[in-house]
């Protein structure tokens, strides 16, 4: 018959604190008691030291704590493009463009589809004449017989305003650039495609105003009206210091460029 060996309290508390040591030991520290941790809400046992409480909010990052300046690669080039939390006005532009060139050709088939080259309809009381004649020149019957010269200049111009629509975030510059974008397209597309020949042709053009046949200004169309609105809307623009990302230049004042609206 086993008996159950009772120890006796006061050896049990010894071997505690030596096992407890031990363990500190172990763990790294130097001899040194390290204070107990004891969650948020949780009662310590009887006899336990004061509790050191984990605030778990404390573990979270702070918005104070963040680094300066965007982390995501968007916001960067949000922030760098000069026009923060404003789109770029790319579809302004081209659907300003399509509607000029889309009025251009529809009044050019009509004007040689109804009036004969050299007749004159008499409108406004004078004011406006329709006519019929072709320019082999630039806007307004201006320097013709250098019409392949113009033709490349047109592409040239229509390329280099859809490179720069991808960077475009003022509305006023939006305007301006698809007035010429399609202006230039609507003559190019003459050039193209009328005789003589390719790249030869004669654009139509059908507008004189206060006199037939051009005798007070020169006859002009659709396409080259908005060219010449488009540009002077770019001169303006460029005046004031309006720049494509839609901010204003301070003309080298300090503090750089300021926002605009336009």
């Amino acid at each position: 018959m086993s008996l159950p060996v009772v120890g006796c309290p006061a050896h049990r508390d010894e071997m505690d604190h030596t096992g407890a040591e031990v363990r500190s030991g172990a763990m790294g520290g130097r001899g040194a008691r390290r204070a107990p941790l004891w969650s948020v809400g949780t009662a310590p046992p009887a006899g336990a030291g004061p509790r050191q409480a984990i605030d778990r909010g404390a573990l979270l990052p702070r918005p104070s704590d963040a680094p300066d300046g965007p982390r995501d690669p968007q916001d960067g080039a949000v922030a760098s493009s000069g026009a923060p939390g404003r789109r770029p006005r790319t579809r302004l532009l081209l659907l300003l463009a399509l509607a000029v060139l889309a009025l251009d050709l529809g009044t050019k088939l009509l004007v040689v589809a109804t009036i004969g080259r050299g007749a004159d309809i008499r409108l406004l009381g004078g004011a406006l004449y329709l006519t019929h004649t072709r320019n082999t020149g630039a806007a307004f019957s201006f320097a013709e017989g250098f019409t392949v010269v113009f033709t490349l200049i047109a592409v040239v111009v229509a390329v280099v305003i859809v490179r720069t629509a991808r960077r475009l975030f003022s509305t006023g510059w939006a305007v301006a650039l698809g007035l010429v974008l399609g202006g230039a397209v609507g003559n190019l597309v003459d050039r193209v495609f009328r005789e003589p020949g390719f790249l030869r042709g004669g654009v139509v053009d059908f507008i004189s105003v206060f006199a037939p046949d051009g005798e007070f200004y020169p006859v002009f169309n659709i396409a080259d009206s908005a060219i010449v609105c488009g540009g002077l809307l770019g001169v303006v623009l460029a005046l004031r210091g309006i720049e494509f990302d839609g901010t204003r230049s301070t003309g080298g004042r300090a503090g750089g460029d300021a926002p605009a609206r336009d």
